[in-house]
C-alpha cells in the first residue's frame, strides 16, 4: 500500500518538462500568443532510466496566431505513465493579445484559457501483490474523467517576460485524492538579451506551489548565432542552457537549428539527492514553425525572427 500511495502522489503533479523554458504553454495558455507563424511542439521524457514503472511523458502541441483577431488558438495533447496510472489530458487553448502598435519590441499583455478533459486510469489488473488476499486491493481498470481548465497571464517587452499562471482550476478547493489532479501556482520571470549577431542569452527563475510543495527553478541558456549580412539578420545554430531546481536537481539543456524553423533538442537532469536513481531523466523535444504572413503583425516583412523568445 505504501508503493500505492505513493505513486497516486507523483501522479497528482503537473507533468514535468526541463524544456519548459522554451515552450510554456502546458502550464500557461497565455503563451500561445506567438505572434509570427504556426508553432507545432512535441517532446518526451523519460524519467529515473531503469525503473520500472518510471514517469513517461508524451506531449504535442499546435497553435496558430491570427492578427485580425489578435487571438491565438491551439491544442494540445499530454500522455503521462507512472506506475500503473495514466493520464490523458487532451485540452484546447485561446489566448488574447493587447499591445499598444504593431511593433514587435513594444510591449504586449496576454490573457490565455485552455479548457479539456483530465482522464486518469488506474490499471488494477497488472498489480502483482506478494499476498494476493489482501481485501484492500482491487484488481479491476478505474477511469474517472473530470474537467479541466487553466489560466494564465504573460506580459512581454523586448527584454523581459513575466507570467503568471494557475492549473487544473476544478481541483482549487478540492483534496488531493487518488483521482484528484492537484492546483498548481506558477510565477516566473525572464531576462533575454537578442542584440548581439552571435549569441542571445536569456537568464529566468521560476516559483511553482501546490498544496504545501514550493519548487524554486533557475534558468540561463545560450544560442550561438552566425552573421550571415542578410537582410533577415544571423541564422542561428545551436545553444546549450543548465537549470536547477531546489529539488536538488541539475538539468542539461542542448538544441540544434536544423534549418531556421526546425528545431530538435535534448535534456539530461540529474539527481543529487541521497538514495535516489542515478541513471537520470532523458528529454527529447522537437519545434517547427511556419511563418504565416497573414497573420503576421509586421505583414510583409521578411526578417526571420528569433526562436525561443
Amino acid at each position: 500500500m505504501a508503493v500505492f500511495y505513493s505513486s497516486s502522489a507523483l501522479a497528482q503533479a503537473d507533468i514535468s518538462m526541463t524544456t519548459h523554458w522554451n515552450n510554456r504553454a502546458n502550464y500557461n495558455p497565455a503563451s500561445i500568443a506567438k505572434t509570427e507563424y504556426i508553432y507545432l511542439f512535441s517532446n518526451v521524457r523519460h524519467q529515473w532510466t531503469g525503473i520500472s514503472g518510471s514517469p513517461t511523458v508524451i506531449n504535442v502541441q499546435a497553435s496558430e496566431y491570427i492578427h485580425d483577431l489578435r487571438s491565438a488558438f491551439g491544442i494540445s495533447i499530454i500522455n503521462d505513465n507512472i506506475g500503473l496510472t495514466n493520464v490523458l489530458n487532451p485540452t484546447i487553448t485561446y489566448a488574447y493579445r493587447m499591445s499598444p502598435n504593431e511593433d514587435l519590441d513594444s510591449w504586449s499583455i496576454s490573457l490565455g484559457l485552455s479548457a479539456g478533459l483530465f482522464a486518469r486510469t488506474i490499471n488494477g489488473s497488472k498489480y502483482d501483490p506478494t499476498d494476493t488476499t489482501d481485501p484492500t486491493l482491487v484488481y479491476s481498470d478505474l477511469t474517472t474523467y473530470k474537467p479541466d481548465a487553466n489560466f494564465g497571464i504573460e506580459v512581454q517587452t523586448k527584454n523581459f517576460i513575466v507570467g503568471l499562471s494557475t492549473t487544473h482550476l476544478f481541483a482549487i478547493s478540492k483534496n488531493s485524492d487518488l483521482f484528484q489532479n492537484t492546483n498548481h501556482r506558477y510565477l516566473y520571470a525572464i531576462y533575454k538579451n537578442t542584440s548581439s549577431d552571435y549569441f542571445n542569452f536569456s537568464l529566468g527563475s521560476e516559483i511553482v506551489n501546490r498544496n504545501n510543495l514550493t519548487v524554486v527553478e533557475a534558468n540561463s541558456m545560450i544560442r550561438f548565432k552566425h552573421p550571415t549580412g542578410l537582410s533577415d539578420g544571423p541564422r542561428e545554430l545551436f545553444d546549450f542552457g543548465l537549470s536547477y531546481r531546489t529539488t536538488k536537481q541539475l538539468s542539461l539543456l542542448l538544441g540544434v537549428n536544423i534549418t531556421s524553423n526546425f528545431r530538435v533538442g535534448y535534456s539530461y537532469d540529474y539527481d543529487f539527492k541521497l538514495n535516489t536513481n542515478q541513471s537520470g531523466t532523458h528529454e527529447f523535444m522537437l519545434e517547427y514553425r511556419i511563418p504565416n504572413k497573414a497573420s503576421s503583425i509586421c505583414g510583409s516583412c521578411d526578417y526571420q525572427r528569433d526562436w525561443y523568445f
